[in-house]
């Protein structure tokens, strides 16, 4: 891939000039939209699609195992790979179904190695095309990624920037677990098929000096995941599916605000690990920065929490709370906190506020985020300060929005009017939508 060579190299990368976005790709891209996608399907719903597909029933469980161990052990993204079918299906399958991904019209490298990819989707009924945004966060022995489960939020969090983007739909199976697969896809997290162009480990960025590169994953992005649960579990029991995508569950992460009634459910039917969005102590001022907890309050919250099914302290509950100077940082807090969590094994992770255009917060100071840890430790609960990622492509916690959203009006306008008569992206809509990241209403 190629890097801006501007004058500043402190600069992040924006290398979206690099992708294919050609009119063939458009078309391309077109005509996969039309055939159902196998990626996401659950191996019952793929043996049935197989099967209406006139295969017959003594073939369907192995060419199930076969066409799951392509698509998400090898990552192919094309039937003409999978050599051990055989030609005659392989075209069969070609022309019935698709295993096409998500356009990437983005992809940003922070100065930090962080990475953000602006991904778009194609029109469901009669909607329109939509975008999200994920990022990739790599350190030294783990790479984790950050996939979304919704097109905007209906949350409307006061310190999150997703929170500002109205809800526009729930992104489906396929479309959850598309963003791990693009990922590995970039970052050639697969194993080489001989004879294709198989992506080499980035070497510009810092990744896992060994075994995965996307080694978790945390339902952390744009939307409440449990507000769109039967996508979310179908696309994460297949990224925990040991035959395929094998991710340990204890390596997947689930993070919700407080949707109380789907905790339990979350526990039984998915059993992943569980992170609260938390940030206050007292209802009153989590009212204000979590609009949910009208609905359900602090107390209810934990008591769910409490119950949560394998909770253990090799299962532990992370809190997220957010630092916000002068808001919720004080000692008091810090020690209402440790009251409240008594009794549930958790972790504590301190997130310095991430800044975005517009918001009304600032992040607490260094002293005043110390202080809070220290009370929290002194207290037996380990409580790491999370190192902001990406802030210099609006890609740290909170700061997520699709990139569009941040356009001009005019701009946004302008751009949707060409796509609609067909044209291609110029070059300088491609650099509109790099430069833009900020930029409100």
């Amino acid at each position: 891939m190629t890097r801006d060579q501007g004058p500043d190299p402190g600069m992040p990368q924006d290398v979206s000039a690099s992708l294919d976005l050609s009119h063939a790709a458009h078309a391309a891209r077109s005509a996969a939209a039309e055939k159902p996608n196998l990626i996401g399907l659950s191996r019952e719903a793929l043996g049935l699609a197989l099967k209406d597909a006139g295969l017959p029933e003594r073939q369907i469980r192995m060419r199930v195992a076969q066409l799951w161990h392509w698509m998400y052990v090898r990552g192919v993204s094309d039937f003409a790979s999978m050599t051990n079918v055989s030609k005659d299906l392989r075209t069969e399958l070609e022309g019935r179904f698709t295993l096409a991904r998500p356009e990437i019209v983005a992809e940003q490298v922070s100065n930090d190695g962080t990475r953000k990819w602006l991904m778009k989707f194609p029109p469901r009924g009669a909607g329109r095309p939509v975008e999200i945004e994920t990022v990739y966060i790599p350190e030294e022995g783990r790479g984790t990624l950050c996939i979304s489960s919704q097109v905007g939020c209906t949350l409307t969090c006061s310190f999150c920037h997703t929170g500002t983007q109205k809800l526009v739909r729930n992104l489906t199976s396929e479309e959850i677990l598309a963003q791990l697969l693009v990922a590995r896809d970039r970052l050639g997290d697969y194993p080489e098929i001989k004879g294709t162009d198989t992506p080499r480990k980035p070497t510009e960025a810092m990744v896992p000096s060994e075994g995965r590169l996307v080694s978790n994953i945390v339902m952390m992005g744009m939307g409440e995941p449990l507000y769109n649960f039967d996508n979310v579990k179908d696309a994460l029991l297949i990224a925990a599916d040991g035959d395929g995508l094998s991710l340990s569950k204890r390596r997947i992460t689930l993070s919700t605000s407080g949707v109380v009634p789907m905790i339990p459910k979350a526990g039984d039917e998915i059993g992943v690990m569980l992170a609260i969005s938390l940030h206050a102590v007292r209802d009153d001022l989590r009212d204000e920065l979590v609009p949910l907890n009208k609905k359900f309050p602090i107390k209810d919250l934990l008591d769910a929490c409490r119950a949560y099914p394998g909770l253990s302290n090799a299962k532990r509950i992370t809190f997220e709370y957010v630092m916000l100077k002068g808001v919720n940082d004080n000692p008091a807090d810090a020690r209402e906190l440790v009251r409240l969590l008594r009794g549930i094994p958790a972790k504590i992770n301190l997130i310095p506020f991430n800044p975005w255009p517009g918001s009304p917060y600032e992040c607490s100071e260094w002293d005043a985020i110390e202080r809070f840890a220290d009370i929290v430790n002194h207290a037996g609960y380990a409580s790491p300060i999370r190192t902001p990622r990406g802030r210099d492509i609006l890609a740290a916690c909170g700061q997520l929005k699709s990139e569009t959203e941040r356009m001009r009006v005019k701009d946004r306008r302008a751009l949707e009017a060409a796509e609609a008569a067909g044209a291609a992206p110029s070059q300088e809509d491609l650099a509109m939508r790099a430069m833009v990241s900020g930029l409100g209403d």
